[in-house]
């Protein structure tokens, strides 16, 4: 890669910034006062989406950065590539409903996955529902997909543009006729079918002033709980719960394994904790609640229920979660009984039930999947299910069905769907569906677990993921990969992009289990939360030295990736550790940690992060918020490795202000420097959201960009 090409390009970077620095001068002298300190915040004006300054900016920004892009060496051999391996089958577990089975399918380079209905396992399927015909270029996705019990009625949540908004329409499964029926306002929402298929349970937020098609900034308060009558309309909904006096709550409704009750679970922001109501559906036609739980002090999610004897999954006096019974009879907290004690270790993932008398439960075992078969008059270990080293991604049982489904992956394993018939004499798992990938053999690679130590001397799991036979000779690119947030465990995980950088650019993949996430339960996650947080940059920071430390790598050659709570984590080492790395690629990051509970549903996250509005808190976020703590323009100390910012005008979780703002800071000051020669540059995708329901085609372009980017600045050759 020519030098020259790099200062060109990030001189025209800084030009760019310093002309829009000008043009809205008039703008640039807010101030803001926390607690008695005053911030500077010279780039609000990118808080308001629609004004004429903020798209002429991300025009601008996006007239730089799609021709770097599209001119990397690399871009056409890796889109090309990528293309022709991502152009394998996807499955779901099927899942049944009534007499019918139900999966999702992709055929390979399908924009949206498909859902497919079929009599009997062994019967042909047929389409049942199909989102690529909603839109031309694919960007109205299936985001929610509830049939009822008897599958009379299917409710399908469709959103447009990656926002989190969605729209329920009904469908009537005999004829697939269309249902009148139509809720509007839906997001953030549980959709829970009476087993009466008379009506369903669902959350919307009140109306706004302004817009709410995603692009919208307005926080999301006050959200309500209803259930919606089949056959009326959304105006005469029954109004379940709300809160007023606690507008940042949420809830949600299981309907149990009986039909008889709604499970409510009420929240606020994010953390693993919440209140149990609970109606009993057949004494209370006008839908009464009783408390079962009061406060926030536990979480408790519902697996089944004999009679009124209930199961829940909890961590109340268990940070790595254990099974209780309660027994809505004798609701007092000393009648509870454990029924699965807290593992020594190991974290307590999923519960379900099955076949009336078992219970499927999880273990997360150094950040790898067990999988067991437990009675549940009894909770006594009755076997272990056959599992290699990876991730269940997908579980299909019920309480009355003898079957069950469950997917396997890993980082080497698209997926292997397993079946599992509990009314057999033996019943073992066999393989019900595997697919493989053209053009990539798992036999080439090899994923190992490495332990490393962290500034505190805490040790760190992390999964290494490359060629067979490489040699520690420090001359291996890395793309080192991190979350570290909100209890989300990364486990192992199967993309495509990622193997292409390991066999046709030689590179490693890294994913870091830092603290903040949930690998080892409450305990990992409170490491990296609220006034902990910097354990979770020292993590990833100490990641990138182990790997120079061991000869896989140097510092020049290390790319870091995280995305969301993940992109926080880049730009918040970059800024630490400048130095460190030769390329940070950070997608829709929270930036601005002083005012992100100000949008959408920023608030919610206040749980793990904090929030600027108290004292203590403040101090924590000016520490390390990205946005405050880029370096003005300086003649010395270390350059900035290259940066790719990604975000999109429809994310209305993460909004784009957050990478929009850092942007301009970084370009302005960074990007002034003169021994800045590496390239600071935001791509900012159109018709796309945070990341969920992205179509195939702008998720393949997205991948091609950023290992395109990162070739490119690392200096990398292809390797056919």
């Amino acid at each position: 890669m020519c030098m020259h090409k790099f200062l060109c390009t990030s001189m025209c970077v800084y030009t760019i910034s310093v002309c829009l620095w000008h043009v809205i001068e008039f703008n640039s002298t807010q101030v803001d006062e926390y607690h008695g300190v005053k911030i500077p915040d010279p780039y609000a004006w990118l808080e308001d989406p629609g004004s004429e300054e903020t798209k002429a900016f991300v025009e601008a920004q996006n007239k730089l950065t799609m021709p770097f892009l599209e001119q990397c060496a690399i871009k056409d051999k890796f889109h090309q590539r990528l293309t022709e391996l991502f152009n394998y089958p996807k499955y779901s577990c099927p899942y049944k409903r009534g007499n019918r089975y139900f999966y999702f399918h992709n055929q390979g380079l399908q924009n949206q996955d498909v859902l497919y209905m079929q009599d009997s396992l062994d019967a042909p399927a047929s389409v049942f529902f199909d989102p690529n015909k909603l839109s031309e270029d694919g960007t109205v996705a299936l985001q929610m997909a509830r049939l009822s019990e008897e599958c009379e009625y299917f409710a399908y949540g469709l959103s447009s543009g990656g926002s989190d908004w969605v729209t329920i329409h009904f469908l009537r499964v005999d004829d697939l006729s269309q249902l009148p029926d139509k809720l509007e306002r839906v997001k953030f929402s549980c959709l829970a079918w009476t087993h009466d298929a008379r009506g369903i349970f669902y959350n919307c937020y009140p109306q706004q002033e302004g817009k709410a098609d995603g692009t919208e900034t307005t926080g999301n308060f006050n959200q309500k709980l209803y259930y919606h009558a089949i056959g009326t309309s959304q105006s005469e909904d029954t109004l379940v719960a709300e809160f007023p006096d606690h507008p940042k709550w949420h809830s949600s409704v299981t309907v149990s394994d009986d039909g008889r009750y709604a499970v409510l679970s009420i929240t606020e922001g994010c953390e693993p904790v919440n209140q149990l109501w609970y109606c009993d559906l057949e004494l209370n036609t006008h839908i009464s609640r009783i408390r079962l739980v009061e406060n926030f002090k536990a979480q408790y999610s519902y697996i089944t229920n004999e009679g009124t004897v209930f199961t829940f999954r909890t961590n109340l006096q268990a940070p790595r979660y254990r099974v209780i019974n309660i027994d809505l009879q004798k609701p007092d907290p000393t009648n509870w009984s454990t029924l699965i004690p807290q593992h020594e270790k190991d974290v307590l993932g999923f519960v379900a039930c099955v076949n009336q008398h078992y219970l499927l439960v999880n273990y997360v075992h150094d950040v790898k999947d067990i999988l067991q078969l437990y009675e549940l008059s009894t909770g006594r270990l009755l076997r272990d299910l056959p599992l290699d080293v990876g991730t269940v991604v997908g579980l299909s049982c019920k309480k009355q069905h003898v079957d069950f489904f469950y997917k396997f992956t890993s980082f080497t394993t698209p997926g292997i769907i397993y079946h599992c018939d509990l009314s057999q004499p033996s019943p073992a798992p066999t393989i019900f569906r595997q697919v493989e990938v053209r053009g990539i053999d798992p036999t080439d690679y090899e994923t190992v677990q490495v332990f490393y130590p962290s500034k505190d001397g805490t040790k760190i799991p992390m999964f290494l993921t490359h060629n067979r036979g490489i040699q520690k000779d420090g001359s291996h690119p890395v793309f080192l990969y991190g979350y570290g947030g909100f209890e989300n465990a990364i486990q192992p995980f199967y993309k495509v992009a990622n193997l292409l950088f390991v066999r046709h650019l030689g590179g490693i993949l890294a994913v870091a289990n830092i603290r903040g996430g949930g690998e080892y339960g409450q305990t990992w996650h409170k490491a990296g939360c609220l006034g902990n947080k910097q354990n979770c940059f020292d993590d990833f920071q100490c990641a990138a030295e182990f790997l120079i430390r061991e000869g896989y790598t140097t510092a020049s050659r290390i790319a870091i990736n995280g995305a969301s709570n993940g992109g926080l984590l880049v730009a918040a080492c970059v800024n630490q550790r400048p130095e460190l790395f030769g390329c940070a690629v950070a997608k829709v990051g929270v930036m601005d940690m002083l005012k992100f509970h100000k949008f959408t549903i920023g608030h919610a996250w206040t749980t793990d992060y904090g929030c600027a509005d108290d004292p203590e808190q403040f101090q924590w976020l000016i520490k390390y918020s990205p946005l405050h703590n880029l370096p003005p323009s300086r003649r010395d100390g270390p350059s900035y490795p290259a940066v790719l910012l990604l975000t999109a005008d429809h994310d209305d979780r993460v909004v784009p202000l957050h990478t929009l703002k850092y942007c301009a800071a970084l370009q302005h000051g960074v990007g002034n420097s003169p021994g800045q020669k590496q390239p600071l540059l935001v791509r900012v995708d159109t018709r796309s959201g945070h990341g969920a329901g992205k179509p195939t085609a702008k998720a393949i372009l997205e991948e091609t960009h950023v290992f395109s980017f990162i070739g490119e600045t690392l200096g990398l050759q292809w390797r056919d």
